[in-house]
């Protein structure tokens, strides 16, 4: 099991996330952080971190986002492919994050 980065991370891109992180498995892509499963330690640090809520373990994902499942999974494949499918996801479900301040 590892976490995984979902919906509410897009275009937010907060890093405290990375601060935290003792492997330094989350990376970033253009529009999302993701977290590489292979680095993941499944420490948890990351998750409460999070100020958007946007990081889940992977076995208490919510349903609606189970297509970041692949997109997390997709680093190591490269970052184009990441960016590729974030982008037909935010396109296909309209998302329109505010960064925060």
């Amino acid at each position: 099991m590892t976490y995984i980065i979902a919906e509410p991370c897009i275009d937010i891109k907060d890093l405290s996330c990375v601060d935290v992180c003792p492997v330094d498995c989350i990376h970033q892509a253009d529009r999302i952080l993701v977290i590489d499963p292979e680095e993941c330690i499944d420490c948890g640090a990351c998750e409460p971190e999070c100020p958007v809520e946007a990081i889940f373990p992977e076995d208490a994902l919510p349903d609606k986002w189970n297509a970041f499942v692949e997109i997390n999974y997709a680093y190591d494949k490269g970052m184009d492919v990441v960016n590729q499918l974030t982008q037909k996801y935010a396109d296909e479900h309209n998302v329109q994050n505010e960064p925060i301040d």
